[in-house]
């Protein structure tokens, strides 16, 4: 299977698509689609927020929706496309359920466990591993996150200057 770069970045755009349906709804905005044998199968964005469930990652969500769409657990032929570097929990979960490779955005220094803090995807004492691509339209997908918290700082800024007033 070869993969250009144009469709990672044409996958990567339909994932921030789904990272400002995130933001919308007042959620850290990341999105992440699941592509299987060029065909998207799944789309999610975060939903911790909303549905009050830590689990409710992106990337998270998209597997267990792609699972469901081939019926199956082994998503061995499957790239996963997220905006954000992936956590330990969402690594896990791509581990577990045999992908074949994730392309994220924003790299994730503080949590992130396919290259920055972690290489899951790379350990070979686990029993499967999986390619990484990293960096496909950085800026962009990290300028949405990058705004929201932005946002969100000024929010409270603002609210402690009400209460202090």
């Amino acid at each position: 299977m070869e993969i250009s770069q144009t469709n990672d970045q044409d996958y990567m755009r339909l994932a921030l698509a789904e990272a400002r349906l995130a933001e919308e709804a007042g959620e850290v905005p990341i999105g992440a689609v699941v592509v299987c044998n060029g065909e998207v199968i799944a789309r999610a964005h975060n939903t911790r927020e909303t549905d009050r469930n830590p689990a409710g990652h992106a990337e998270f969500s998209a597997l267990l929706a792609a699972a469901k769409a081939l019926d199956a657990w082994r998503l061995s032929d499957c790239t996963v496309y997220v905006t954000l570097e992936p956590c330990i929990m969402c690594a896990g979960l791509m581990h577990q359920a045999r992908i074949a490779r994730c392309v994220y955005g924003a790299a994730d220094p503080k949590a992130g466990a396919l290259g920055s803090l972690y290489e899951i995807h790379r350990d070979t004492r686990l029993n499967h591993t999986f390619a990484v691509e990293a960096g496909v339209l950085e800026d962009e997908c990290a300028s949405i996150l990058k705004a929201f918290f932005a946002a969100k700082r000024a929010q409270n800024k603002q609210k402690k200057k009400e209460i202090c007033s």
